[in-house]
């Protein structure tokens, strides 16, 4: 069958979107072809879109049905989500044979090699334009198995996750042609004729890959590995969390179609979906064929994948303890505003929202005057408080707890210690069977710094320890701490001294954490822009790898030479 995708109209489509691409991740500055407005899709917006309407009456389609991808060793069908917000999505799933799958999934491999980097990363633009398209979509089904409220699973979920994958193509093609696909070499041997080669070059994916997706950000998390497997070669095998299954396969449903119509093996991208219990990542994760893997989620995994899996190249991102130092600030209502809104974005379920905010036991210096430890804490809980009086408008930040996990540690924090801010339910009045919950915010004693020490673990969700330190010296002795044994994804800081802020970037260079200051705007600790920030660093217990540089892309292929007698 003839490809409906020419690489000449993919050239024309989607090379420009790549050289704007490759052009901002050298400059670092504000770009992005996805829209973050719902409104920029549909009827009046990008060609082709679903717009609102027909986003959500195509999510409400797939509710209750069977989502057939055509895959080979289909050996039956499996489903079982929940809806954070309370109803059942009905949707079931193909299960894997995988001694049949993961043979096919190789089958196409040579001929997505010989297509070489830039057909590659064409393609996975392709599939992309495809996703943005379905924007409306996908939030829907990111809301509902994630919990996230719509505004975030659609800006998050949406935009800002194809922007993910989209900077991986990027990196990942522009690692890939460092190297010239020919050269010709000629080394003078004086009055004798000079020895001659030719020489080719070729980028070859190490094997399958696998992505291991996550309840929280299923999309976010999971569309940077699977784009820069596929843009350098690799087949991806897509497992997702067994509670957010929907946003992964409708991705992958859309890459294969894709992959056929540009004449390729719809193989090369896969669904490997669990039965209840199953928990197949194991299995695959040591499985020979498996070369790549890439995951997200609990520390205990994470360390397990990177001990067990000694065939594959594991990229993890795991959790970390994430700190805000407070030592001083000339925007005191901003800091309050800005912290509160950090702490409460989707119900802290966020691997950067911060958990400890480290202040000095008497106090600092602002521009409202002297604030002592609990005149700052007193504070924080106020503008929490302010900020989600409003039931509706508290939903829509807080989203829905994910899983009756997170509940139970909101509900257990108030034995850690003092509670300076308790955590109350909020209705949600669409969707009344969600569990909505406010922050807590619990005073800790930062001289006990003993292992056992509650704010030495992540308390994964609504749940923020302020911890009073002896200085803001101890404070950044505990930073550094707490970043060496623990990890962060994120650190913040508010200070007016110079002295002070060059030592908190110190330690933050130190033990390779990523530093936020001062911020009061419009900017939060826990967001980061594609093209621009860097997700993680790889150098502390959180991540051993960064979304996205080059070390992310280029140990996922190899170079292959072939030399000829000239």
């Amino acid at each position: 069958m003839a490809a409906a995708l020419t690489p000449q109209q993919l050239s024309e489509t989607h090379r420009p979107t790549l050289d704007q691409a490759l052009d901002t991740i050298g400059t670092r500055a504000y770009w992005s072809p996805h829209p973050e407005h719902p409104k920029a899709y549909g009827e009046g917006g990008a060609p082709g879109s679903l717009g609102a309407a027909e986003g959500k009456a195509a999510f409400d389609a797939v509710l209750n049905t069977r989502l057939d991808l055509g895959q080979p060793g289909t050996d039956g069908w499996t489903g079982g989500e929940t809806s954070p917000y309370g109803p059942e999505l009905g949707v079931e799933y193909p299960h894997a044979d995988l001694d049949v799958l993961l043979p096919a999934m190789k089958a196409g491999t040579a001929a997505w090699r010989a297509a070489g980097p830039e057909t590659r990363a064409l393609v996975c633009l392709e599939i992309l334009a495809r996703i943005s398209a379905r924007t409306h979509e996908l939030a829907h089904a990111v809301m509902h198995t994630s919990g996230q409220a719509f505004m975030m699973a659609f800006q998050a979920g949406g935009p800002h996750a194809q922007d993910r994958g989209l900077e991986a193509v990027a990196y990942a093609y522009q690692e890939q042609v460092r190297t010239p696909e020919t050269a010709d070499w000629s080394k003078p041997q004086g009055k004798r004729d000079p020895l001659k080669l030719t020489k080719s070059f070729t980028t070859t994916g190490r094997g399958i890959a696998l992505v291991i997706g996550c309840n929280t950000f299923p999309t976010w998390n999971g569309y940077p590995g699977l784009f820069a497997s596929l843009a350098t070669g690799n087949p991806v095998l897509v497992k997702p969390h067994p509670r957010a299954v929907l946003p992964l396969a409708l991705t992958v449903q859309i890459a294969r179609e894709v992959l056929t119509e540009a004449g390729f093996d719809a193989n090369l991208v896969a669904l490997a979906a669990e039965r209840p219990g199953e928990g197949i990542a194991k299995t695959l994760a040591v499985r020979p064929e498996i070369r790549i893997i890439d995951y997200t989620g609990s520390t205990a995994f994470g360390d397990w994948l990177e001990a067990n899996a000694r065939q594959a190249q594991v990229y993890t991102e795991k959790a970390g303890v994430n700190t805000i130092v407070v030592d001083s600030t000339d925007d005191y209502r901003g800091m309050l505003a800005n912290l509160a809104f950090s702490l409460s974005l989707y119900s802290g379920q966020m691997c950067t929202t911060p958990q400890n905010l480290l202040i000095p036991r008497d106090g600092i210096t602002t521009d409202d005057g002297a604030k002592s430890y609990d005149e700052v804490v007193t504070d924080i809980a106020a503008a929490v408080t302010g900020l989600l009086g409003d039931d509706a408008r508290a939903a829509a930040l807080l989203g829905a707890l994910v899983n009756p996990d997170v509940k139970a540690r909101v509900e257990a924090a108030g034995e850690l210690g003092e509670v300076a801010l308790p955590s109350r339910t909020v209705a949600n009045a669409e969707f009344p069977d969600a569990v909505v919950r406010t922050p807590v915010v619990v005073k800790l004693d930062g001289t006990k710094t003993d292992e056992d020490a509650a704010y030495l673990s992540e308390c994964f969700g609504p749940v923020s320890f302020a911890v009073a330190v002896e200085s803001t010296d101890a404070a950044l002795e505990l930073l550094r701490r707490t970043i060496r044994e623990k990890g962060a994804m994120t650190v913040g800081a508010y200070t007016t001294s110079a002295e002070v802020e060059q030592a908190i970037e110190e330690v933050c260079l130190d033990e390779s954490a990523q530093l936020s200051l001062n911020l009061t705007g419009g900017v939060y600790v826990n967001q980061t822009a594609a093209f621009s920030d860097f997700h993680g660093s790889g150098g502390n217990p959180a991540a051993n790898a960064a979304l996205c540089d080059a070390a992310f892309v280029a140990n996922r292929f190899r170079v292959v030479e072939v030399r000829r007698q000239a």
